[in-house]
């Protein structure tokens, strides 16, 4: 990622204090023989329509743009078709960035989207495609006034999916909504309820640089786990008002400025993240976590959650987060002011 930390002086991907140890399925995927390629070694050749395509077909993808960074501004969402793969691996080598020009979603995956094929008849608990980015940077997108809300820059439901040594910079998603988030990334379902990775990746990480939405600047999700390793999380907001359910009078939002859990049964695990510097207009400047039924669990270890104001309200004795699971949150070897 050494490319991507020179790039006109951006953050690197991932928390440089970060020290904790990535399980075999989390890492990144091999790459040595990709199924595609996108461009020809020159930074023409890299195009919206490329990325488009190489999506659409599926398999394992890089990128040939030449020695320096590059920056495709997509004119289209890329959208993966279910009946591929069954691996996606979308990798920038730490010299690509992907660009949604502020007026797209830049990547969508949808196994209960029947444009993009139906392959089981359990559409939100299947195993397939399995859809990695890593080694990229995703910028300027916005999915606001988009079908299936939220996800300003990546939305994924079904299949299994993790983020590896990449960034979230400057990307949007409906600015009000109870229900609406993940400027950057929302998930819905994952299967088995599997967790979604998120490894050595950057989340702002500069103050002209945070991923703005109604809730869950950096992360949102309805009833999906998700274990974040190494990663940084700063400068993100959560700026809808009224919260979930909505105030009478508001159109509600407002909560999770890096990260926005809701549903029933599911796990956040922080290990060796950062999260700093995010803001929440209603609960959980840093974490908005919510298990309906209490059964979901939070878990930080050796992680530094610091400077990240609730405007609303947050749970007494962990500044920064609102949870509501079972038991307190589970917290070692941690730094939480």
């Amino acid at each position: 990622m050494l490319a991507q930390a020179r790039q006109a002086g951006l953050p690197p991907a991932g928390n440089p204090q970060g020290r904790c140890s990535i399980p075999a399925e989390a890492q990144a995927e091999d790459v040595s023989q990709p199924d595609q390629v996108i461009g020809d070694g020159r930074p023409s050749s890299c195009t919206s329509q490329a990325v488009v395509d190489a999506v659409a077909r599926g398999g394992v993808i890089t990128f040939n743009c030449g020695p320096a960074p590059v920056t495709i501004a997509l004119q289209a969402t890329a959208k993966v078709f279910n009946n591929t793969g069954p691996k996606i691996v979308l990798d920038g080598g730490g010299k690509v960035t992907l660009s949604g020009g502020g007026a797209r979603r830049i990547l969508y995956m949808n196994t209960c989207d029947p444009d993009q094929v139906w392959t089981t008849p359990h559409c939100d608990d299947q195993d397939h495609p399995r859809l990695t980015v890593q080694n990229l940077t995703f910028s300027n997108a916005d999915s606001t006034g988009e079908a299936y809300d939220g996800g300003g820059a990546i939305y994924v439901r079904g299949g299994r999916f993790k983020i590896v040594n990449s960034r979230f910079f400057n990307n949007t998603c409906d600015a009000e909504g109870p229900d609406v988030g993940g400027a950057a990334v929302r998930v819905f379902d994952q299967y088995q309820d599997q967790p979604v990775y998120v490894v050595n990746s950057t989340f702002g990480g500069g103050s002209r640089y945070g991923n703005v939405g109604s809730n869950g600047g950096g992360l949102s999700s309805i009833g999906v786990s998700f274990t974040v390793l190494n990663s940084l999380f700063s400068y993100n907001k959560a700026i809808g008002t009224g919260a979930n359910p909505a105030r009478p009078g508001t159109p509600g939002g407002g909560s999770g400025g890096a990260i926005y859990n809701d549903g029933n049964t599911f796990t956040l695990r922080l290990c060796g993240t950062s999260i700093e510097h995010n803001t929440a207009n209603e609960g959980g400047g840093a974490i908005f976590f919510v298990s309906n039924d209490r059964t979901g669990t939070l878990v930080i270890e050796n992680s530094t959650l610091r400077d990240n104001p609730s405007a609303g309200f947050e749970t007494p004795g962990y500044p920064g987060i609102f949870y509501l699971g079972n038991g307190d949150p589970q917290v070692t070897d941690s730094v939480i002011e």
